[in-house]
């Protein structure tokens, strides 16, 4: 039995403002840390943070609206960035937590921009891993391709739906799709847990793809660079050396816009810092949140 299983989880449903149902786990005592992960991903990447700091802290997960547990979705056009924010927001006061130290991974990163455009007061600090604040698949790999891609797929699947859910289950929950996004850069093969990376692929098959569609469209759509400047609450920017998915410089250039932001390169890093090198990004973000006045 590892330390994790230890520590007593509390379960639970908030009930968005649309009636969406956001499901939530609570672990430990203390000051309480909220971890956004990325889309289509699951609370099991912050397993590694879970276990830590759940023997200092209130740490808290949920699933995304449209992810998971978080379904049915009230309504298909609450899954704008805003509609997120309130998710957040309500769940916080649903807790009984006024404020906390918020850390969001990927596109936790703009979801948490967004949260604390519209709800500064119940940030503690924020934390931004492998995090972008506009559009970071533009030009991936030095190619445009990956707009036009996802516009093709959202239309073929709205001409066959049942054919497209089929190919999707099919193309992402197999062990060849495993080793193609960790080579992508998704994360370090040679360091994260093979089990992780199943686990985060078997997660994306048995999303519904309109729901993806929708929230993989507000990504593409996001500019939260005017958002940067106005950040007053201390802030820590992680970035992957290795990331190829949302390169450092996407990083480096929120790290810049921050007033006083911590920035830190993690060597050999992924797209996945936080399960590549666990031990060193619990360690800064210790060291960030025992500085947090």
């Amino acid at each position: 039995m590892n330390d994790i299983e230890l520590i007593e989880k509390k379960t639970g449903y908030y009930k968005a403002f649309d009636g969406t149902p956001i499901y939530y786990e609570t672990r430990g005592k203390g000051e309480p840390i909220v971890f956004i992960y990325g889309i289509a991903c699951l609370m099991n990447h912050w397993h590694h943070q879970v276990e830590f700091f759940s023997k200092t802290n209130t740490v808290i997960l949920f699933d995304i609206r449209g992810h998971h547990k978080s379904v049915p979705v009230g309504n298909i056009e609450n899954l704008k960035f805003e509609h997120l924010a309130f998710d957040l927001q309500g769940l916080l006061k649903h807790l009984g937590h006024s404020n906390a130290h918020i850390v969001g991974h990927s596109f936790g990163a703009p979801y948490v921009l967004k949260a604390y455009e519209q709800f500064p007061e119940i940030f503690d600090s924020l934390v931004l891993i492998n995090g972008f604040a506009r559009n970071p698949l533009k030009k991936l790999f030095g190619f445009e391709f990956a707009e036009p891609l996802y516009h093709f797929l959202k239309t073929q699947h709205q001409k066959s739906p049942d054919l497209w859910n089929m190919l999707w289950k099919n193309l992402i929950d197999n062990p060849l799709a495993f080793q193609v996004a960790a080579l992508a850069g998704g994360f370090n093969i040679k360091l994260t847990q093979f089990k992780d990376i199943e686990m985060y692929g078997r997660g994306v098959s048995r999303l519904e793809l309109p729901l993806f569609f929708e929230l993989f469209g507000e990504m593409l759509k996001f500019d939260g660079t005017n958002i940067l400047s106005t950040i007053e609450k201390p802030t820590m920017i992680v970035a992957g050396e290795k990331d190829f998915l949302t390169p450092p410089k996407f990083q480096q250039e929120m790290a810049e816009k921050i007033s006083g932001a911590q920035f830190w390169l993690v060597p050999y890093g992924s797209h996945c810092c936080q399960l590549d090198f666990p031990e060193f990004v619990n360690l800064k973000l210790r060291e960030f949140f025992d500085g947090v006045k």
